[in-house]
């Protein structure tokens, strides 16, 4: 059994449902499940985890929210995160997407493992929800 935690800012309601699809996966291994919106979270959630989470819709020009989201993640430039697993969810509505891509880069230049993602246009499809049980599943193996 694996700890995970699930961090996520999210306002309309659409990164909340993906956090909780992610948990249900990790659920199915027998996971030990940490779920927080970033302004509960704490560094501890994310160094005392075998697995992370983090999610977040696109905003501000093809970024990670940047009042809350933004200034947690960067807590982790420095830090020692020795290719710790994660994933990272969000979505978009206004533009591409693009986000993610930088995010993903962004993560791995922090030295994070990361296994997988997956960004929806606004409310996520039953078939995206699978996948987000799916990675939650494959995260905490």
């Amino acid at each position: 059994m694996g700890k995970l935690s699930i961090i996520y800012w999210s306002n309309g309601g659409n990164v909340e449902v993906l956090a909780n699809s992610i948990a249900e996966g990790a659920k199915n291994q027998n996971a030990e499940i940490n779920i927080k919106h970033v302004c509960d979270a704490t560094i501890e959630d994310v160094t005392e985890a075998d697995a992370v989470a983090f999610g977040s819709p696109s905003m501000d020009n093809n970024r990670i929210e940047q009042h809350e989201m933004e200034p947690f993640i960067n807590q982790f430039k420095l830090l020692p995160n020795k290719q710790k697993k994660i994933i990272l969810f969000g979505s978009y509505g206004w533009d591409d997407g693009k986000f993610m891509v930088d995010w993903i880069q962004r993560m791995k230049d922090y030295d994070f493992n990361v296994l997988g993602s997956i960004t929806v246009k606004e409310s996520p499809s039953e078939e995206e929800l699978i996948k987000a049980r799916k990675l939650g599943e494959e995260l905490i193996k």
